[in-house]
């Protein structure tokens, strides 16, 4: 429960080298980017530039099984042609692996993770939250998934839009799984790893990974470093719960008339409309002089009409 309180190097945006503001765009390449994909891409990008700093873009190819053929290079093409252009070389997840294994080994020769074999059926017994059992075994296990031993069990964190996020406890308190037992690297261990390793200071993110922020939090104060600040936005919805993905088919954005999606996703933002041009970047750059961080509803999700 959540109480609240392969394409080439683009510069076409110029950084201020003061600001030490790093944000970044991290979609999955499981399908085209929808209207949600797009409220979240411009959401990142108008904060990094209206703050001055960088906006870089990470594809999360870790989960092969859910991966399209092609996508990732069809995602890069479309944020191109809303003329949303990063800055430095695209970072995929699967050129990390290394590092991803590295950190792993050394967790579990210190004893701060361990295998655990319960079934999805046995953490429902326990009451939903698993109860930590196969990590207190006198004879440790020799295969399964990799939890984390979680110590500190972080509840709580800023969020800069929304203010202070509290999380359910025992959630908060689990020892969460890093690497699954069909052996690829978990979301929370490879995104921690590499928001550190791009040196990010602001998470901009749709609201349904609220309670991952609270994980990730835990998993930044374990390994000894210093977290983003977040800042989640609403989700877009069809009804009440229901969040516009690709997993519920949700139809590719226009990548030849870009101008009306965008001005679309600017509304939904709360930010006022810009003159509709040819060229991408001219209206970027209105949205960027006119953006209000105080004028994105503080909502988790909005209900398209």
């Amino acid at each position: 429960m959540i109480v609240i309180s392969s394409i080439p190097l683009v510069t076409g945006f110029v950084t201020l080298i003061h600001s030490p503001y790093i944000g970044r765009f991290a979609p999955s390449p499981s399908g085209p980017l929808h209207f949600g994909s797009l409220v979240a891409a411009v959401g990142s990008f108008l904060r990094a530039r209206s703050m001055g700093g960088q906006w870089l873009v990470r594809i999360e190819d870790i989960d092969p099984p859910r991966e399209v053929p092609g996508c990732s290079d069809d995602i890069l093409r479309t944020l191109l042609a809303y003329g949303l252009e990063w800055d430095g070389e695209v970072l995929y997840q699967s050129q990390r692996l290394d590092a991803y294994q590295a950190r792993l080994d050394s967790l579990m020769a210190n004893d701060l993770a361990y295998y655990c074999q319960c079934t999805r059926k046995q953490i429902h017994a326990m009451g939903g939250s698993y109860d930590g059992r196969c990590g207190a075994l006198e004879t440790s296990l020799d295969h399964g998934a990799i939890r984390i031993r979680n110590t500190v069990g972080i509840d709580k964190f800023q969020d800069t839009l929304m203010g202070e996020i509290h999380l359910d406890k025992a959630f908060a308190n689990e020892d969460f799984i890093i690497k699954r037992s069909d052996g690829l690297y978990a979301y929370q261990l490879a995104v921690v790893m590499d928001d550190d390793f791009q040196q990010i200071t602001e998470v901009v993110r749709g609201s349904d990974l609220l309670e991952t922020s609270c994980r990730q939090e835990s998993l930044f104060a374990l390994f000894g470093l210093t977290p983003p600040t977040w800042l989640h936005l609403p989700l877009v919805c069809t009804t009440p719960g229901m969040k516009l993905s690709k997993q519920n088919h949700a139809p590719a954005i226009d990548i030849d008339q870009p101008q009306t999606s965008l001005n679309a996703a600017l509304q939904f933002l709360g930010q006022p409309q810009v003159e509709p041009r040819q060229q991408m970047h001219l209206m970027l750059e209105q949205a960027i002089s006119q953006f209000d961080i105080d004028l994105i509803p503080k909502q988790t999700e909005i209900i398209l009409s």
